[in-house]
């Protein structure tokens, strides 16, 4: 029984130096993006999401550690066309009013490079309440003080959806065969965050 507690204790003291070595970050929205791109007809449209926020648990030498967790505002949803905004948001697509967060919370961290500043995250994503597993390409490009005296991190991630696995489906076929708009949805991130110390 002793051995067995000694263990345990062991493992609690390397789970709190593991934890006490990774810094905390919150999502600066000032200077962040979080973006998207499909396609229309035969160009594609661009579009972001102004509201969101987030918080990562990172430490540079164990990024395989990494913990992320985020939600975006759906109403934030900006293409630049009002009208177009004011249909994505409706019931039609993303329903704002009914489901009104876009949530993603990371798993785990494969894939690393031999510097460990990029890799593959692995996460859930839930989008009109319908969780789907997602794998995001992320990398790490640094850290750095601010004028002020803050300490910022710089991180980018990216992934493709289908956007019928969350219950996006509403389109319209064209006469010549085609669909108006792309299944698949790039999303890219530009995240600064700000380390809470």
């Amino acid at each position: 029984m002793r051995g067995r507690l000694w263990l345990l204790s062991i493992a609690a003291g390397v789970m709190l130096a593991s934890q006490a070595s990774a810094a905390v970050y919150s999502v600066d929205p000032e200077h962040t993006s979080v973006t998207f791109t499909v396609r229309h007809l035969l160009t594609k449209v661009k579009g972001r999401f102004d509201r969101f926020e987030g918080r990562i648990v990172f430490d540079p030498a164990k990024p395989e550690a990494t913990v992320v967790t985020g939600s975006i505002d759906v109403a934030s949803i900006n293409t630049n066309v009002e009208e177009r905004d004011k249909d994505l948001r409706s019931p039609r697509f993303f329903d704002a009013d009914k489901f009104p967060k876009i949530r993603f919370r990371s798993l785990k961290v494969t894939d690393l490079s031999a510097d460990k500043k990029s890799g593959k995250m692995h996460g859930l994503l839930t989008i009109r309440d319908v969780e789907r597993p997602v794998v995001l390409d992320v990398s790490y490009l640094g850290e750095v003080k601010d004028p002020w005296g803050n300490v910022r991190a710089a991180f980018t991630a990216s992934t493709m959806i289908n956007r019928k696995d969350f219950g996006l489906t509403w389109n319209e076929v064209l006469e010549t065969g085609g669909v108006l708009v792309g299944d698949e949805i790039k999303i890219e991130l530009d995240v600064e965050g700000l380390r809470q110390d």
